[in-house]
């Protein structure tokens, strides 16, 4: 096992305190970010809509990591976008561009080489120039048709080199360009579910609830009037965390889980003369089959105290089944997707 080496607790602390500046060093930063967002934004969010072709995105260094990100993010949320390596733009790439596909570049002092080449061979390709730099004084701010300002007070090191604060805000700032055309483009979670078929987050959006749930002959099912020896024989021999209480119509009338019985349990010495109904919860939370699987976690998680087992109604009341929590991460693995 390898031995850690030695450091004192005052050095530890020292360590801890760096870290919590810059996260407060960043936060600051992308706040005056938002701040300083105006009429540019709205202009280069304009210029986009006006070129329904796709988005370059463009930078070099750190930068260029950033610019990555963006080009994904935009992806993502429904603008059509690429990342163009400016060095291999001049080799050939450039070859990706459709007359009008407007470009975004990233840069911190907008002095690059790289990216002051490419800027006027853009022209040629009648591309908007839209700019997310950290100096509106820049050699490259002179080229652009917009100029997002990301630029930054000081890094988030304690020697203000790495570029961190800087990373950050460009980062938002990118982030701010592609929610606004979210916006602007009314793009739905379902689009959103189109473009993420992998993945929780894609299950969570394009399976529903019908295609995860357990039925009703894997559930166990008691009567109000049952006794709850009975109900505990029933949820062992259907071990789903849960029982639905149920009318002779078949309508809900409450829901059981195992918390609810070591609960019935610890206040009752004698269990003999007690019957479903004296350990069913009466009006449960339920949701309907036709739910996606993420509004079912909305249900189950975003709540004071969380819950793990929702039974499933039909808009009549009547019960068709139950969902776990379980169920929602393994959706895909018993239901296929459906059309939204």
């Amino acid at each position: 096992m390898m031995k850690l080496p030695m450091h004192p607790d005052a050095a530890k602390q020292e360590w801890l305190a760096a870290a919590r500046a810059a996260m407060e060093i960043e936060s600051a930063s992308i706040a005056r970010a938002a701040a300083r967002l105006n009429g540019a934004l709205i202009q280069a969010v304009d210029l986009i809509l006006a070129h329904p072709g796709k988005v370059m995105v463009t930078g070099i260094g750190k930068s260029g990591h950033v610019a990555r990100k963006i080009a994904a993010t935009l992806c993502s949320t429904g603008t059509t976008a690429v990342f163009l390596h400016p060095a291999e733009a001049v080799h050939g790439d450039l070859g990706i561009y459709t007359p009008g596909d407007p470009t975004v570049l990233v840069s911190k002092n907008g002095a690059s080489e790289e990216l002051r080449t490419l800027a006027p061979l853009l022209r040629d390709f009648d591309s908007p120039l839209i700019g997310i730099l950290g100096s509106a004084s820049s050699p490259l701010a002179a080229e652009l048709d917009v100029l997002l300002d990301a630029s930054v007070e000081r890094e988030a090191d304690p020697n203000n080199l790495a570029p961190t604060a800087s990373a950050i805000t460009a980062l938002a700032v990118g982030h701010a360009l592609a929610i606004a055309l979210m916006c602007a483009r009314k793009f739905t979670p379902e689009e959103f579910g189109r473009l993420h078929p992998g993945g929780q987050l894609g299950r969570n959006l394009r399976l529903f609830v019908r295609g995860a749930m357990h039925v009703e002959d894997e559930v166990a099912r008691v009567a109000p009037e049952t006794a709850l020896r009975d109900v505990i024989i029933a949820m062992t021999r259907k071990p789903l965390g849960a029982a639905c209480v149920v009318t002779p119509n078949g309508t809900l009338a409450g829901f059981i889980t195992d918390g609810d019985l070591r609960r019935v349990l610890t206040n009752h010495d004698d269990i003999r003369t007690l019957r479903a109904e004296h350990a069913m919860t009466r009006q449960p939370v339920t949701i309907g089959p036709g739910a996606t699987l993420g509004e079912a976690l909305e249900l189950m998680e975003r709540r004071e105290s969380q819950i793990s087992v929702l039974p499933v109604v039909d808009d009549a009341g009547r019960a068709l089944g139950l969902l776990r929590l379980h169920d929602v991460f393994l959706g895909s693995q018993r239901g296929s997707p459906e059309k939204l």
